[in-house]
């Protein structure tokens, strides 16, 4: 089965889910599914600044698994980690890999291996 992870309630979602649960069992390889993707909103942005520890965990088990790690682009630009405008913007300060876009970015990175199931933090 694959999945795709969208990271959008602010608090402990991204370092907690993510760092404690989520991440251990994708570079354990003990995850159960492939995760294809992961979109992130609001602060759960700041998971992807480039030497935060999760953040670069993750850009290397993503770069080894060919997942896709996105933020969204208005929220990345608010919280400095994007340059340009909503709709035309490219990450800044970030873990290698990572995109930025809004929701039909995120559809067009999917669509050529779509997810069976997304799942929403």
């Amino acid at each position: 089965m694959k999945v795709a992870y969208v990271f959008a309630t602010s608090g402990h979602t991204a370092s907690y889910k993510l760092g404690q649960m989520i991440l251990p069992q994708l570079e354990a390889g003990t995850h159960g599914v492939d995760v294809i993707g992961m979109f992130f909103f609001d602060d759960n942005n700041y998971i992807l600044r480039k030497g935060d520890p999760i953040g670069e965990r993750l850009a290397k088990v993503a770069a080894e698994k060919g997942m896709m790690l996105m933020m969204c682009d208005q929220c990345a630009l608010e919280r400095g980690l994007a340059e340009g405008e909503a709709g035309n913007c490219k990450p800044s300060g970030t873990v290698d890999g990572v995109m930025v876009g809004c929701f039909p970015d995120l559809y067009g990175a999917l669509a050529g291996n779509p997810p069976d199931q997304v799942i929403t933090l």
